[in-house]
């Protein structure tokens, strides 16, 4: 008894936590942040991506550069669509779901978070605009076009994320009915400047033959985006969540930058393991 009485007092306590994240200020004062960023675009005042980063749901601080981004290149279409979402809450879309009303989908492997995910937003968010779906089962090569289009995401929106430890590449790779405008990656930057990937693996389940061989490394995942018809602007402060922009958004405000330019905090620099570079199954 006294068990269930401490996790209804946690679920309790967790609700309120998730709840100021999305409460009339904090939409209010991002309104508002979004409102100066597009005044100072419009008298031609600059300001650094680096220095825009916040977080209300993101794990570090996607959710602020999503924020300036999107008031430098405007809305289109207020949909998006995250790969590896987990319960839509600890995302990097659900600010855009719960502050900013946009419809979405969401994607994850794992099928009590989706249930979480699920049960949560019939419940707490906005009582107007779509709620997002929720698609619950592993993402491969062979399927994600079909989960896109089925769950109604096919053409553009203005928002991509994929976080999935494993395939990131290869999905993105694949992904052919959607053209997002905004793309953010997972990158593996602890190989350094190798252009590694590593083999597609349909089945792949983390942590694989080792717990840092999986993904790509940044010059292999810059290279897919400028195929793709991407250039890399930015990434989250620690530099592992690579920021990429379609080559026809954005082109005065954002530049292409360099990889080095995003792997600046120590540990990013601290991060590349010459051990795992060693291993006899990596490939160039």
């Amino acid at each position: 008894m006294i068990g269930y009485i401490k996790h209804l007092i946690k679920k309790y306590f967790q609700i309120l936590w998730i709840r100021h994240r999305f409460s009339p200020a904090v939409q209010v004062a991002q309104r508002h942040l979004f409102n100066f960023y597009q005044m100072h675009n419009q008298e031609n005042k600059s300001i650094k991506l680096a220095d825009t980063g916040f977080r209300a749901f993101s794990q570090f601080e996607e959710d602020g550069k999503i924020l300036f981004i999107l008031a430098v290149i405007g809305i289109k279409h207020e949909r998006f669509i995250e790969i590896g979402s987990d319960d839509g809450l600890n995302s990097n879309c659900a600010n855009l779901a719960l502050n900013f009303a946009w419809s979405g989908l969401f994607i994850d492997a794992n099928l009590r978070s989706i249930n979480r995910g699920r049960y949560f937003y019939k419940r707490y968010p906005h009582p107007f605009g779509d709620k997002p779906i929720f698609h619950g089962g592993k993402v491969t090569r062979d399927n994600i076009n079909s989960i896109i289009e089925q769950n109604g995401y096919a053409g553009e929106v203005d928002v991509l994320s994929i976080d999935i430890d494993g395939n990131d590449y290869w999905i993105w790779d694949a992904i052919s009915v959607t053209s997002p405008r905004i793309v953010i990656i997972e990158t593996h930057i602890i190989y350094g400047e190798r252009d590694i990937i590593v083999p597609y693996d349909a089945d792949y389940v983390f942590p694989g033959k080792h717990p840092q061989y999986h993904g790509a490394s940044p010059v292999a995942m810059v290279k897919l985006a400028k195929r793709k018809g991407y250039r890399l602007i930015g990434a989250n402060r620690l530099g592992f969540n690579f920021i990429f922009l379609r080559n026809d958004e954005g082109k005065t405000y954002f530049p292409e930058v360099t990889i080095a330019s995003v792997l600046q905090h120590p540990t990013a620099k601290e991060d590349v393991d010459p051990k795992v570079l060693t291993f006899p199954f990596v490939q160039e």
